[in-house]
């Protein structure tokens, strides 16, 4: 009797760590209309290129914002969108999109939003291998009209 009243107190005391240890964490890996939304609403994402970053995210993130990926050349892709470190500064403000790339795992998406909009206007889509691999095939993009109806 004594064994099995500590195994339930033992299970309800970890469950009860793990549980707050979840809440310390801002993770978020979206839907994709969810995140389609959002992008065209809260971030100002043109409607033309909705397929493009989507089904770009998709293949890079899983759409996960905490995803950091280590590269070959020793940097990392941070967030969501995965941006290189050469686009920001760990601990720090600085990079290409003056940003922490620690904010760029943020589910707000703001600090990484505005980054990948700017490496695609100067750079296009070419910037990462997800796209050239599997979206740079319009076939390949997702139809969010009938999807999400977007």
């Amino acid at each position: 009797m004594k064994a099995a009243v500590f195994r339930l107190w033992f299970w309800l005391g970890l469950g009860l760590l793990l549980a707050n240890l979840a809440n310390l964490v801002s993770a978020k890996r979206y839907l994709r209309c969810e995140l389609a939304r959002k992008l065209l609403d809260q971030h100002g994402f043109e409607r033309s290129l909705l397929s493009n970053w989507i089904c770009l995210l998709e293949h890079e993130s899983d759409l996960d914002t905490t995803r950091i990926s280590a590269n070959p050349n020793g940097t990392r892709n941070y967030g969501l969108f995965q941006i290189n470190s050469s686009f920001c500064q760990e601990e720090r403000r600085g990079g290409t999109c003056n940003v922490k790339c620690e904010d760029l795992l943020d589910e707000s998406l703001r600090e990484s939003a505005t980054c990948a909009k700017r490496i695609q206007t100067s750079n296009g889509f070419r910037h990462w291998n997800g796209w050239q691999r599997y979206c740079r095939n319009p076939q390949n993009l997702p139809n969010l009209k009938v999807i999400c109806g977007i």
